[in-house]
């Protein structure tokens, strides 16, 4: 077996096992691109090494290409976007403000949970809705307008 074709074809399998223990579907596409050029050099002895690399660097980035053009921007959709984002999935509630805000600061209990909000001075008791989520702060807004 001659020295390109062995280090071409290894270099294909290492990139595939790289793959498998870190997944994340960029070097499958290298890896796939070693192994064209795998198969170019075995179906075209005598190829110089600089063509070789150079063949490895195009086909890879038209494989990297491919993937970020037709296969990642059709993944599927999740269902259920908010899941393990509690707080995101509280956008759009209204809620009654449990503490008044003052000085821009309050808080809402929303079911067994108190959580810290943003917003303008509101008395205690105002209705509001959830127009934003930062980690364990939510920022309200009053239904109607503040006279």
């Amino acid at each position: 077996m001659r020295w390109d074709v062995f280090a071409w074809a290894a270099l294909a399998l290492l990139l595939f096992a790289a793959e498998a223990l870190a997944p994340g579907a960029f070097m499958l596409w290298l890896g796939l691109a070693a192994a064209a050029v795998c198969l170019l050099v075995l179906l075209l002895p005598g190829l110089p090494l600089l063509v070789q690399a150079a063949a490895f660097v195009v086909l890879g980035f038209l494989a990297v290409l491919a993937y970020r053009r037709w296969f990642r921007d059709r993944a599927r959709r999740a269902d259920a976007p908010t899941l393990n984002r509690r707080s995101a999935a509280l956008v759009g509630r209204v809620v009654t403000l449990e503490q008044a805000i003052v000085q821009g600061r309050g808080r809402v209990q929303i079911a067994d949970a108190y959580w810290d909000v943003t917003g303008p001075d509101l008395p205690a008791g105002t209705a509001v809705r959830v127009v934003a989520a930062d980690a364990m702060t939510l920022t309200v807004a009053p239904l109607a307008p503040v006279e």
